[in-house]
């Protein structure tokens, strides 16, 4: 199995974890998490691509390794989320990359590809996340997400994961032992909590016109893919009809046993997502 490398990169007045997998001659695929995860939810499936691809995974600001906000109304937003990842491609010399997001980070993909950058990114997929957020799903996650949880233990710390993520779909235990140990920090006091700013959330209201983009999605023209879990809560089946229908008017693929969002880290998962990459590349 390929071993990811880890840097940080000095951008926009952040340092931005990344854990860097495969051959940097291959071409790029940058690969963005949900809005309180990190970039290593997406050690098994970056790992399996590196063999096709140059693999980038970000912590954004405010997750994981990166830097947290000082001025969270304005940076805890889509469109400086953005151009974070554009400076972190400069960094790396990158000019154009296949591009995987996960609800966040798909959003941050519609934004990129529907604005001045959007020929920096060569192929898209949307992985369950439309350009409109239905109110009660947001609802749900401000439930969890607003506030840092308490652990006295990993063992509890990965049985909350398990039970609040059980959206993300069938996953091997060692998914979930690894999401542990990426997710959870050990306070001052020596308990544990999770890896993450809880102002994350200010962006449902310091910058809310970013909720509903459907002008920036019928702007978009790179080949896109999207996939829904067929329960899910924040690509609700008619916006994924609507998004089949205008702007890049993707293919969409659904995955029966998940809701919010599914996690491909399951071999045939993976298996599938290669196809499409290779697909939508051309």
């Amino acid at each position: 199995m390929t071993s990811p490398c880890f840097r940080f990169v000095p951008v926009m007045d952040h340092e931005i974890h990344v854990t860097e997998w495969g051959d940097p001659s291959k071409p790029a695929l940058m690969m963005l998490h949900g809005l309180a995860r990190t970039g290593r939810d997406f050690d098994e499936v970056a790992a399996a691509l590196s063999d096709n691809f140059y693999v980038l995974c970000l912590d954004m600001i405010g997750r994981g390794m990166s830097s947290w906000s000082r001025n969270p109304e304005a940076e805890y937003a889509v469109e400086y989320y953005a151009g974070i990842t554009t400076d972190v491609m400069d960094h790396y010399q990158i000019d154009r990359a296949a591009w995987f997001g996960t609800s966040l980070g798909g959003m941050i993909g519609m934004h990129i590809a529907s604005g001045q950058d959007s020929d920096r990114i060569s192929a898209l997929v949307v992985n369950d996340i439309s350009p409109e957020l239905p109110a009660a799903a947001v609802d749900r996650i401000l439930s969890y997400v607003g506030s840092l949880p308490d652990f006295s233990s990993f063992a509890e710390g990965e049985a909350w994961l398990r039970q609040t993520y059980a959206p993300f779909g069938p996953a091997a235990d060692a998914f979930w032992q690894r999401m542990a140990r990426s997710s959870l920090r050990r306070r001052g006091d020596g308990r544990l909590t999770l890896h993450y700013d809880p102002r994350i959330t200010v962006q449902f209201t310091a910058s809310a016109h970013e909720l509903s983009t459907w002008d920036r999605w019928a702007q978009i023209t790179t080949p896109t893919h999207l996939l829904r879990g067929a329960q899910s809560d924040l690509l609700l089946p008619e916006a994924a009809k609507r998004m089949t229908q205008s702007g890049p008017r993707p293919d969409v693929t659904e995955f029966p046993d998940c809701g919010h969002a599914p996690n491909m880290s399951n071999p045939a998962d993976i298996s599938l997502l290669r196809g499409i990459l290779l697909e939508t590349l051309g």
